[in-house]
């Protein structure tokens, strides 16, 4: 199956809050004729458009492919959550890494903040991005557990963003009747996704990269200068990069063993104008600690943006707004009735240890993908470091590519009902608070 089409229109984005409401751009023409370049940088969401940018500013001549549109995939489509360190927490890294490579890795995700902001800020990229990301618990051992972080961060990493919440403090951010505390991280921060990747768009052709829309990378022909093919043209370059994320398909076996492609969905409510006192007192994002997470934020019109639900299947449910109203419902009662005027699903990566499948896939192939619902941040500066990489600075691209990476059991065919299983486990655990 090909997830670029399975669930959406050749050239079109989702029928989503974000492209109804995404800066006017104009289409990118597709690839025609063969051309050559420095480097052709594959996908056209958060990675390839920093790794594009990136070399462009470096000198390269770049020509970057989207096999659909510029942020049409999980790029345009997410929660716009930008979130502090990596998708899993330090503690959890230093048991599985050590100090040393956990502590580079909090130094990274550090950074990772760092440059999406200034890249918002140096390219004037109009993308609502406000601070404020909090964490919440369901149960008193989340709660013990959140609050046993926030000290760990301060202590061994001297993080001291972190506002620590009793129930009556998370009232005050969130008053839903289903958490009992939690942190708020004053260092993370949200954004409208789409604008973020077509500012980076706008950056990157000022830049000097040939963007073209609405051509699929068919095949790779491995070389000393590497051919990639597409419907009505081709690319000759001395280096490629794989920014394909959940769409890679059979493009590179390496990559597609490691980085599996799941669903989540997103609703957008009407506006819910004096409302809002009641679901988001403060204009912060929210993620819980369930194992198929909800996030949630406040839209600049007033609308509840939320993100909840899953599929175990590639292609999206009928009914998406009914998939995501259920556990809206759960967090926000009060919203049970509330009409919801868009809902739309996208396509991620995943990893066994939901951390960046980064690697040199060959000696002028670089990729990075599988950010596991943490890509704002991580996929932006990934981006960064493949374009430095390819500069001959390779300090960051090592340290991520040297995180072990397990590849999924069962190959393709096994994949998806062995994370089912696991995601009903673990929503089951849930339920029951466990």
């Amino acid at each position: 199956m090909n997830l670029l089409y399975a669930n959406d229109a050749p050239g079109q984005y989702p029928a989503s809050w974000y492209a109804a409401t995404a800066t006017p751009h104009r289409p990118h023409p597709p690839l025609q004729g063969d051309v050559k370049a420095d480097v052709c940088v594959i996908g056209g969401g958060y990675t390839g458009l920093s790794a594009a940018l990136h070399l462009a500013e470096a000198g390269r001549d770049v020509v970057l492919i989207e096999a659909q549109r510029l942020g049409f995939g999980a790029s345009g489509r997410n929660g716009g959550q930008l979130g502090s360190g990596q998708r899993v927490e330090q503690d959890g890294l230093e048991k599985m890494l050590g100090q040393d490579h956990a502590a580079r890795l909090w130094t990274m995700g550090e950074e990772a903040k760092a440059l999406v902001k200034s890249l918002i800020e140096k390219h004037e990229i109009a993308c609502h991005l406000k601070p404020g990301v909090a964490w919440t618990g369901s149960t008193e051992a989340q709660v013990r557990h959140l609050h046993d972080y926030a000290q760990h961060l301060q202590t061994r990493y001297g993080y001291d963003q972190i506002e620590v919440l009793d129930q009556d403090a998370l009232q005050s951010v969130c008053p839903s009747p289903d958490y009992k505390g939690g942190i708020l991280d004053k260092g993370a921060a949200h954004l409208h996704p789409l604008n973020y990747a077509l500012g980076l768009a706008r950056a990157a052709e000022a830049a000097g990269v040939r963007l073209f829309e609405n051509s699929p990378a068919q095949k790779i022909v491995d070389g000393q200068k590497p051919i990639v093919q597409c419907p009505t043209g081709s690319v000759t370059a001395g280096h490629v990069v794989l920014a394909c994320n959940g769409y890679l398909g059979t493009l590179n076996g390496e990559v597609a063993g490691k980085v599996m492609p799941i669903n989540n969905f997103i609703a957008a409510t009407e506006p819910l104008g004096e409302r809002v006192k009641e679901v988001l007192p403060r204009d912060v994002a929210v993620a819980d600690s369930r194992f198929v997470v909800n996030y949630f934020r406040l839209s600049h019109d007033g609308r509840l943006l939320f993100g909840g639900g899953e599929s175990y299947g590639y292609r999206f449910p009928q009914d998406i707004a009914a998939k995501v109203r259920k556990p809206m419902s759960q967090i926000f009662p009060q919203l049970k009735d509330v009409k919801i005027d868009y809902a739309w699903g996208g396509t991620l990566g995943i990893t066994m240890k939901r951390l960046p499948y980064v690697a040199r896939v060959a000696p002028n192939i670089l990729s990075a993908s599988g950010y596991s619902g943490h890509g704002v941040g991580t996929a932006t500066h990934a981006g960064y470091l493949m374009a430095k990489a390819i500069e001959g600075e390779t300090d960051g691209f090592d340290t991520m590519a040297a995180i072990p990476a397990t590849p999924f059991p069962g190959g393709p065919t096994m994949r998806s009902p062995l994370l089912a299983l696991a995601m009903l486990w673990y929503a089951t655990r849930d339920r029951l608070g466990l």
